[in-house]
């Protein structure tokens, strides 16, 4: 397995800019997800790392080595598509042990191979099917078991688990992670699902407009977002958005939402102009000591919990609250927030405020 790192990656169709300069290192053995909406780049990296596309400018490395113009036949890289690819003519050893025949690796070794493989995916009793009457699940793991059989550097896969439905994706997530732990192998795993994302990866490159917005671990991209689409696609619900306007001094730890003091972190620079307030559903506090109140409108039983919709000076707000707290309809109550939760933005850049929780972080981002 190797290390993967991109500097400046940049990709054109013609007029079309699909890739502005990407830059990223994915670490030997690690778990890294290509996170974005429909048409924002990450597929079209996923192919310039395989070799499928080439990289208008930049470079691109796989184990100390320069690769970005090199086919994907020289790049010891293996594939795994949402649509799995296989050979209907072939039964499940056939498609399987296909690439260690190509290579002309002898019978017996190819036999003790599979059977490995198969075993560690659990589709030994059925290497002799022939894989048109197969579940999704079971021809996805042929499908993997064909990538992994002949040890490559590193795995690439796009949308691997988009054609199953919901229930056995998620079964199929925990399975995929748990066998990128035993094989410690450097995986590149491309999806438009923020929560598969935040399940699998150890890092995370998330992706707009062709552009990276954050690269980071689950828990960085979550707790300190470096930009508000970053702040809105991660998380379900997703972060509150509250404008206002203000100006800020570089060590500032507080702002006014509508006549009311709240306490934030401190920033590290000065802004002004229409900013906003950002906090996570979680980290509202409905509570009677809150100045800054806001109207019930709506809530949404989940259980454990319940989802509180509130309308308030500076727009719309959601908090996840306890099921067992009471929140009618129509009551106005006071909300408050821990400062160390809060993010402040700018509103026409998207981009977050440094502060004293959040500079490291969205340093290289």
């Amino acid at each position: 397995m190797a290390e993967i790192v991109i500097k400046n990656v940049r990709k054109e169709f013609g007029d079309f800019v699909a890739v502005k300069e990407s830059s990223f290192t994915i670490e030997d053995g690690e778990f890294f997800m290509l996170l974005g909406p429909s048409g924002c780049g990450k597929t079209t990296t996923l192919r310039m790392i395989a070799g499928l596309e080439l990289p208008t400018s930049g470079e691109i490395f796989l184990d100390g080595e320069e690769i970005s113009q090199r086919p994907p036949s020289q790049r010891d890289i293996a594939f795994v598509f949402q649509m799995f690819a296989l050979y209907p003519h072939m039964n499940v050893r056939k498609n399987i042990s296909y690439p260690l025949i190509s290579q002309g690796m002898p019978k017996a070794q190819v036999k003790a191979k599979v059977d490995e493989i198969a075993g560690i995916l659990g589709i030994g009793d059925i290497l002799n099917r022939p894989v048109g009457g197969l579940s999704g699940g079971d021809r996805q793991r042929v499908a993997l078991g064909r990538a992994i059989v002949r040890d490559p550097k590193a795995f690439m896969m796009d949308e691997p688990l988009g054609a199953l439905d919901a229930e056995f994706r998620e079964h199929m997530a925990e399975e995929l992670r748990a066998l990128h732990d035993r094989m410690n192998a450097t995986t590149v795993y491309v999806t438009h699902d923020q929560l598969e994302a935040m399940q699998m990866g150890d890092k995370i490159v998330v992706m707009n407009n062709a552009v990276v917005e954050q690269f980071g671990t689950p828990q960085e991209i979550y707790d300190k977002p470096a930009t508000m689409f970053v702040a809105d696609f991660i998380g379900s619900p997703s972060m509150n958005f509250l404008p206002f306007e203000g100006a800020l001094d570089a060590g500032a730890a507080s702002v006014s939402l509508h006549d009311q003091t709240m306490s934030v972190p401190q920033q590290r620079e000065a802004a002004s102009g229409r900013l906003v307030f950002g906090v996570r559903p979680e980290h509202v506090r409905l509570s009677d000591a809150g100045a800054y109140r806001g109207e019930v409108l709506a809530s949404e039983y989940l259980g454990t919990t319940q989802i509180v919709t509130l309308e308030t000076a500076n727009g719309p707000l959601k908090a996840r609250v306890g099921s067992e707290q009471v929140a009618k309809v129509g009551e106005k109550v006071g909300l408050s927030f821990r400062p160390e939760t809060v993010t402040l933005f700018d509103e026409a850049s998207g981009r977050a405020l440094r502060s004293e929780l959040n500079e490291g972080v969205l340093a290289h981002g």
